[in-house]
């Protein structure tokens, strides 16, 4: 319907009534004259008329207005709902019954809203273009907070008023609690050295001991309304709600220290690992993610629950070491499918970390002489040499010159690696950690050899994973499936030399992580030729390596009266190297039992950890800053060459860890 009408909407007629006017003018003058007057009424009325319904328009609609005002008014007052306007410095101006019903004042006019609910920032509001909506909590009721922002104009100037409505989510809110809380979490329960620990009790108290580790797992979780079963004898499926789970979190999953503390005649302590799945999954796809947990908190040496979160992993205890078993089945199995392995590959190629030290050369070398043994091309990917192998390197060059062309560049190894070639990576399994990151992406025909506890990164999909933080090395593993790959291990003294020495570094001369199957496979090569005093010499450094070691020897700072924190600032080719002996330096220091050095090298700072591993689990704390290792040697890269921040993230990680200890005692 139009607001308004003109004269000009009835023109057309007009001029018609006119045309014909004029006609009757000139046929017939009298009667012409008389349709003038006439049609000059009818003009006269129609304008009349016209004025006379715009204003009863204009009425009608001022009318409306004037209701729609009221009706508006009407509704913002009965709103259900809670309604408060403030101005711009958040001074409640005005509110309903409802808003006042949520606290105990019997006014808030003039009160800052801001102090009123804590979660409304009004000049945020202000500051955001169109409608927000901010979840609050009041008085454990939970809403949607809706607001829109007005311009004032008046005398006194431009301002703003913010309406905020307030939408009662809480009945929402409690269901969705209610079904998060409740949705179903998968956790897989593995004994750790069940046969271990079962065949050191007395035969008599055996039963007794089975039965009472059935029991305190099943006990423990049946309190958190949990269903347990039994599917092997050292296997348990656990069906739990996520509310149970925060719980067993919230209590660091102490089931570790309940098994680990049963003593029914056993004299090795009992201890689990425990894999769970996220939340958000069905029964099948929660249960495969158990499993991969499971992998992970075995691969890192067991003793310990790994809960997925996300895209993350959660950890908790770990800090007992891996225990050593006895039984050479897995290391049997896992060197025949190796050779079979090797065998059916067109070639090998072999790396370790990056900066290698003896135990990642060594270990290369072991797993070359196993390639060759099987009459296959096989090449160690090195870019360059470090002070840490140039002794090692070296001697390769002159007694093993065959040998030595066997070593090749990154370059060369992407060039001439095909989809058919395995890798073997050996001491790492992460492969960002690796010495060419981009090789893995060339085959997807790839072994992971390795002893330090396994990390949140790992090759995805390997043909044939060991993993085994029991052992003093990486080297030892590569010796012991060496002997079950072949009859004959066709071992080089240098060879027998390189695996040795790889050995000794990690066990810093057999006194630490050392185990009867580490003297059992240094006996080995032993036989093979392993001169100790040509490994000896392997180790020996120039005079500006022990005034450096000396150097950060004496710059050492402690804090908490037992953790050594040092670093290296001067540029040398063998600054990683002198940072590492100076941390193991550093643990000789009365009362320590932790220490770490930093140094910069290839634009990023490297740290090197060291602990006793009873007190301080120095591969927990430089897990929180991207490293890893074991609990008594780990090591951490950061990507800046700024030591003093460096420093302050390595303290930071501490921190955390000596809190995190506190909190579990």
């Amino acid at each position: 319907m139009k607001d308004k009408y003109k004269i000009s909407d009835f023109l057309p007629y007009l001029i018609f009534g006119l045309i014909v006017v004029i006609i009757l003018m000139i046929l017939k003058p009298i009667l012409g004259f008389i349709s003038a007057l006439a049609l000059a009424y009818v003009f006269y009325i129609t304008y009349s008329e016209i004025n006379n319904k715009n204003e009863e328009t204009i009425k009608h609609i001022e009318n409306l207005n004037e209701k729609f005002d009221s009706l508006t008014k009407k509704a913002i007052f009965d709103m259900p709902f809670p309604l408060v306007v403030t101005d711009e410095k958040a001074k409640i101006l005005w509110y309903n019954t409802p808003f006042i019903s949520l606290f105990d004042e019997k006014s808030v006019i003039d009160r800052d809203l801001e102090n009123l609910v804590k979660d409304i920032d009004v000049s945020n509001i202000l500051n955001r273009s169109g409608a927000n909506t901010l979840p609050i909590e009041i008085n454990k009721r939970f809403f949607n907070v809706y607001t829109n922002v007005v311009d004032n104009k008046s005398e006194k100037g431009d301002g703003k008023s913010v309406l905020l409505y307030f939408v009662d989510d809480t009945a929402y809110k409690n269901l969705k609690d209610k079904y998060k809380l409740e949705y179903p979490i998968i956790a897989k329960i593995e004994v750790d050295n069940f046969d271990e620990a079962v065949s050191s009790a007395p035969s008599e108290i055996r039963p007794l001991l089975i039965a009472e580790i059935d029991s305190t797992i099943s006990q423990y979780f049946e309190e958190y309304d949990a269903l347990v079963r039994k599917v092997d004898e050292d296997l348990y499926l656990v069906v739990m709600n996520f509310k149970s789970l925060n719980s067993i979190k919230d209590k660091r999953f102490d089931i570790l220290d309940d098994l680990r503390d049963l003593n029914k005649g056993n004299s090795i302590p009992i201890t689990l690992s425990i894999g769970v799945s996220s939340f958000g999954l069905n029964f099948k796809d929660a249960y495969i993610e158990s499993d991969s947990s499971l992998d992970l908190a075995l691969g890192r040496g067991g003793d310990q629950a790994v809960v997925k979160v996300d895209d993350n992993y959660e950890f908790f205890g770990g800090k007992s070491k891996a225990v050593e078993k006895r039984n050479k089945v897995k290391a049997r199995v896992i060197g025949e499918a190796l050779k079979q392995l090797i065998e059916r590959s067109e070639n090998v190629y072999i790396m370790g970390h990056q900066n290698p030290d003896m135990d990642a050369i060594g270990a290369a070398i072991g797993c070359l002489r196993a390639t060759l043994n099987r009459n296959k091309e096989g090449f160690i990917v090195l870019e360059k040499s470090n002070p840490s192998i140039d002794n090692l390197i070296d001697r390769m060059k002159e007694e093993e010159p065959e040998l030595y062309e066997k070593v090749i560049s990154r370059e060369t190894a992407l060039n001439k690696i095909k989809h058919s070639s395995l890798i073997i990576l050996v001491d790492n399994h992460k492969p960002s950690f690796t010495e060419c990151p981009e090789l893995l992406e060339k085959t997807g025909q790839i072994v992971v050899i390795d002893h330090h506890r396994r990390g949140k990164e790992f090759v995805e999909n390997p043909v044939l994973s060991y993993v085994e933080p029991y052992a003093s090395s990486t080297c030892e593993l590569i010796t012991e499936m060496l002997t079950y790959m072949s009859d004959d291990l066709n071992l080089t003294h240098f060879e027998a030399d390189a695996l040795m020495s790889g050995i000794v570094v990690d066990t810093k001369n057999f006194s630490f992580q050392t185990g009867v199957r580490t003297f059992e496979a240094a006996s080995v090569l032993k036989r093979a030729g392993a001169n100790m005093i040509k490994v000896k010499a392997l180790f020996q450094d120039d005079l500006d390596t022990l005034l450096y070691r000396a150097d950060v020897i004496h710059n050492t700072k402690i804090i908490h009266d037992n953790i050594a924190v040092s670093r290296f600032e001067k540029e040398a080719n063998n600054s990683v190297l002198v940072a590492a002996q100076a941390a193991d330096a550093l643990l000789d220091i009365n009362g320590i039992d932790a220490s770490f050095v930093l140094t910069i090298k290839d634009g990023k700072t490297h740290i090197s950890g060291r602990s006793r591993g009873e007190v301080v689990a120095v591969q927990l704390i430089l897990e929180k800053i991207g490293g890893g290792g074991h609990l008594n040697m780990a090591g951490a890269q950061l990507d800046t060459e700024d030591l003093d921040k460096a420093e302050k993230i390595l303290i930071e990680a501490i921190e955390e860890y000596l809190e995190d200890n506190r909190n579990e005692e």
